[in-house]
């Protein structure tokens, strides 16, 4: 690698030159060429963009991956070029986990068979979010990055060499300035002995400062117009950006309705098996919705009398209560959660229903809210 010492040393003065005069513009202690209102606004917006583009790409990458260590791999994994190792998410592993725990406490039971519904709707919704975030990274974030990584940085890089330009500009402004100073000075107190030569030589730095003066300004006019193209150009970037915008609405609306459909099917299925039910159903009726065993339907209070049944001498079974539950009416005996009590069947009684007895309290109690001991 070559060195060039003298490219160095010319580079280091004019990054001092520059220092300094931009300091003295700063005190107001230096004349500064003032670029044009349309300019101004066209810069103002320019810096206005990035920096509200920067936090929305930002926060919708918060939005999309809430884990700020798998935003860090992701970010890793890009800037090596390679893919990112596929992971279930947060819905997938859920469902995952409720399958699992169906298989153990066993997929016949009330609990069981709800479990494997239910997991099996996480990870459908797991399935929907995974392809909206593939969607939303593509149609939004990738511009929005794009713009940050690419375009702003040819428009940083143009306004850094502006601002050279602009510089140069007000120093040859300065020199000719003082060149100009020295001759009228020369030109109002002669000095007869060396008249000719002084004059001669203060009229060619002038001179030489003109020319370099006229360069500076070609430079500087030139640059601005190349900065001013970009400027005009962040038009361009609003619409585009309004496109993908609309596109990531668009993907917001199909994952949110692909996920009230997903729901809403579960629910349904979860309305036509009512042991799959945690609720009391004395609840889901003051709620507005319907008792997904209404005891009027299940037991046929006409044809079968509580107070008449008797606890037959075997087939009587001790049970666990799991929820409590408020009796609809008399027929109905009320039950607290965790407490034992002893439950048989009667004939012309629904499948769903026993008769439970606590102490000298009889009635009717839903299976569902059971758990029935050997």
């Amino acid at each position: 690698m070559d060195f060039n010492v003298k490219k160095f040393a010319s580079d280091a003065g004019i990054f001092f030159t520059r220092a300094i005069q931009f300091t003295g513009e700063k005190f107001g202690q230096v004349e500064k060429t003032e670029l044009d209102a349309h300019f101004e606004n066209l810069l103002s917006r320019a810096d206005s963009t990035k920096n509200w583009t920067e936090k929305i790409f930002r926060q919708t990458e918060v939005l999309l991956q809430p884990n700020p260590s798998s935003r860090i791999e992701e970010f890793l994994y890009e800037k090596l070029d390679r893919t990112v190792p596929s992971r279930p998410n947060n819905e997938e592993l859920l469902g995952h986990y409720m399958q699992d725990a169906a298989k153990d406490f066993g997929p016949g039971t009330p609990y069981g068979s709800t479990l494997i519904k239910v997991g099996d709707c996480e990870r459908r919704l797991g399935s929907v979010q995974r392809e909206f975030l593939q969607t939303s990274a593509i149609s939004f974030l990738t511009p929005l990055r794009n713009f940050l990584e690419g375009d702003w940085r040819t428009i940083s890089k143009e306004r850094r060499l502006l601002e050279n330009r602009r510089l140069d500009l007000d120093s040859c402004k300065a020199r000719l300035k003082k060149a100009k100073l020295a001759e009228s000075k020369a030109a109002a107190v002669p000095d007869f002995q060396e008249t000719r030569p002084r004059n001669y030589v203060l009229s060619a730095s002038a001179s030489a400062a003109e020319h370099e003066l006229r360069v500076a300004q070609t430079e500087f006019d030139r640059q601005a117009e190349v900065t001013r193209l970009l400027l005009e150009g962040i038009s361009s970037t609003h619409v585009n950006h309004l496109r993908c915008l609309h596109e990531f609405v668009e993907a917001q609306t199909a994952y949110y309705k692909q996920c009230h459909l997903h729901m809403q099917d579960l629910q349904k299925e979860l309305d036509r098996f009512p042991n799959a039910f945690a609720g009391n159903p004395g609840h889901s009726m003051a709620s507005g919705g319907s008792s997904p065993m209404d005891p009027a339907s299940a037991v046929e209070t006409d044809t079968l009398k509580i107070e008449e049944v008797q606890a037959p001498a075997t087939g009587t079974r001790k049970a666990k209560v799991l929820y409590d539950y408020d009796a609809a009416d008399t027929s109905e005996l009320s039950l607290l959660a965790d407490e034992l009590i002893t439950v048989y069947t009667v004939p012309g009684m629904d499948s769903d229903w026993l008769v439970g007895e606590r102490g000298n309290q009889k009635g009717k109690v839903p299976v569902t809210y059971l758990e029935l001991l050997s």
